[in-house]
């Protein structure tokens, strides 16, 4: 594919201009920076919907995490540390240390959720400078090519795709226990439960990284506590005690969503604490940087117990995006104080950045990150300044719509907005909170601080010009090249149209969309059209029974569709002369679906270049039921 080419020249002309490095073939396989010295390993775990509340070092009143908040007494703490208010977008910055907006993961799904193929990632820069790098849980930043962890400089992947175990493009029937996840390209099934699965994997790739002599860089994205909530037996049992013996316990339906949820962070915490041992075990924990934060706020604190914030998960409040942020390195000689949180604005796009000077790492010369090194701060030789000012801006849930729309929450707007200066937070320009005096941001003085506001307003609209020419543009999934053929297109990147769950899939939701893609290589072309996957082996317009774990609700029977025609049609490409000539076995541009039939497919010759593909599955009197959930490409 050229774009594919054109990024790998990208960076090698990049690592070139710095005087560092000789790549030849694949970029990412073959550059190889020795450093100097012991290189530090670097270990991130990042876990998903767990929020600030959700430590007892931070005041939770149900549960204990011993593990944690001894990691936070030896760590660094950044106390106003923010992350989006969705996971994706929080994803895509840690990973390159750029705004949302510019990096191009702006949401969780809806075809916005496709991280910039033309930019580095950590990956990238640990594997160029000699590190051996893995992933270890949820990536969440595209599950095609070129968006794969595989593409984006992880040499070792155990990973699942996009939100959640148990989402569209996941491996069908995924539910904690026993599931299937990608593995180095394969899909490989693993015994056990995630997390836990998660936690021995990266172990493993650390003792062969120790075997090898090369330094780690090690990314522990749980997909836990993210719903569905499904937790193991024993930590259900010791949070269901804590649970009887506290206030909220005669609240029966709160205790529902919130015992098995704090469960998988209690599991969490158990495996953070066999991680440690077995770095003591190998002597490994004084070489090694250990970063703790979480993706956004917490789902269920607003319920309980919020840390003495507003708002939660998805939301400009500073429960949506004020997360833990611990960083630990015995040898690393910080002199800010261990276990104190420190004041000032920092971000998630900071970390890279932090990584780069921390462990000497050479980068290209003209990359620019949007976050800044915290260092001087970690060195004690300075403190943050009380000038930044940070921009948090993301796509909405596409919500209501059932067909793509441009003027859709999904469009990132400026005024979608929130900027922080110290204590102030201003959100969508049009209310202002102090949260000096005023932590659950209940009063809004918009009008009574025009300074504050035009001075932030001032800051959104500078950050804005230099974004706004890109910012909605969408990444596309490539078909036809040889390193991902055929490829699984799914509802989860139907462009601003919200799919993401199998439960989605399995009640038949009424929607429609289309993918952005581009065509690799010219040629015959297969798309097989699905409203099931692959390993589900049912009919179209056929209902399936539960799934065998009813902890779920998610676990509904799949339920049967009146499908009797299957359409395609690909924008940029005219069909109907296709059709007329019929070359290449293309049949037309609509076929009969029998009871029987598993799937349709349509042969095409397509050239390269970017295409729009859309697909219809109709009842009998002509109208649209839904689009293809599924749609396997395969260049022949």
């Amino acid at each position: 594919m050229l774009k594919s080419r054109i990024r790998k020249l990208k960076i090698m002309a990049m690592f070139l201009i710095c005087g560092t490095l000789a790549m030849l073939g694949n970029p990412r396989k073959g550059f190889d920076i020795q450093q100097k010295g012991k290189s530090p390993n670097v270990i991130i775990i990042m876990t998903d919907d767990q929020g600030y509340p959700e430590l007892s070092i931070h005041g939770n009143p149900l549960l204990r995490t011993p593990n944690l908040d001894e990691l936070a007494r030896k760590s660094v703490r950044f106390g106003d540390f923010h992350v989006s208010p969705m996971c994706a977008p929080t994803r895509g910055q840690l990973l390159t240390g750029m705004d949302a907006v510019k990096n191009g993961t702006v949401n969780v799904s809806s075809g916005r959720g496709l991280l910039d193929p033309n930019m580095l990632t950590i990956g990238d820069i640990f594997t160029a400078n000699g590190y051996r790098t893995g992933i270890f849980g949820k990536w969440h930043n595209g599950e095609n090519y070129p968006f794969r962890p595989e593409d984006r400089g992880f040499q070792q992947t155990v990973w699942f795709p996009s939100s959640h175990i148990g989402s569209v493009p996941d491996y069908w029937g995924n539910d904690y226990f026993d599931d299937s996840y990608w593995n180095n390209g394969k899909r490989k099934k693993f015994e056990g439960y995630c997390t836990d699965i998660f936690f021995d994997e990266a172990m493993k790739f650390i003792e062969l990284s120790v075997q090898e002599g090369k330094p780690f860089f090690t990314f522990l994205p749980t997909n836990t506590p993210h719903g569905p909530f499904i937790a193991k037996e024993e930590d259900l049992m010791a949070i269901e005690k804590a649970y009887e013996n506290s206030p909220f316990a005669d609240d029966k339906q709160l205790g529902k969503r919130l015992i098995p949820y704090l469960a998988m962070i209690r599991n969490i915490d158990s495996n953070i604490g066999r991680l440690f041992n077995f770095l003591e075990k190998n002597e490994l924990r004084d070489d090694t940087i250990v970063i703790f934060l979480t993706d956004n706020g917490s789902i269920m604190g607003t319920r309980y117990f919020n840390a003495n914030m507003r708002g939660m998960k998805t939301e400009l409040w500073d429960g949506g995006h004020r997360v833990p942020f611990f960083i630990s390195w015995p040898n690393g000689n910080f002199k800010a104080k261990s276990g104190i949180e420190i004041e000032g604005l920092t971000e998630v796009q900071d970390i890279l950045p932090t990584l780069v000077e921390l462990c000497s790492l050479n980068k290209p010369i003209p990359l620019d990150f949007d976050g800044t090194s915290l260092v001087p701060v970690l060195r004690g030789e300075q403190n943050i300044s009380e000038d930044r000012m940070l921009v948090i801006n993301y796509s909405r849930m596409p919500g209501g719509f059932n067909y793509p729309s441009p003027f859709g929450q999904s469009i990132v707007r400026k005024n979608g907005a929130a900027v922080l200066w110290k204590g102030w937070r201003m959100l969508e320009s049009r209310e202002l909170y102090n949260r000096e005096n005023d932590p659950l941001q209940q009063n809004n003085v918009y009008d009574q601080n025009p300074k504050v506001v035009a001075k932030m307003q001032d800051h959104l609209d500078n950050w804005w010009d230099g974004v706004k020419d890109k910012v909605n543009i969408p990444h596309r999934i490539i078909i036809g090249n040889e390193n991902a053929n055929p490829v699984m297109l799914t509802a989860c990147d139907w462009l601003d149209v919200f799919v993401d769950q199998q439960s989605q899939i399995r009640r038949g939701v009424r929607k429609n969309g289309y993918w952005s893609l581009d065509v690799d290589k010219e040629g015959e072309y297969e798309f097989e059209l699905r409203r099931w996957p692959r390993e589900v082996d049912a009919a179209i317009s056929a209902g399936i029974p539960k799934h065998r774990n009813t902890t779920s609700k998610r676990n509904n029977v799949g339920v049967a569709l009146p499908i009797v025609t299957a359409k395609i049609y690909i924008g940029g490409v005219n069909l109907r002369t296709v059709a007329e000539k019929k070359p290449y076995g293309f049949e037309g541009l609509v076929k009969q679906v029998s009871p029987d039939d598993k799937f349709v497919t349509f042969n095409i010759r397509l050239k390269p270049g970017s295409i729009y593909l859309h697909t219809f599955f109709d009842d009998k009197a002509g109208e649209n039921v839904c689009g293809a959930y599924y749609v396997y490409v395969k260049r022949k």
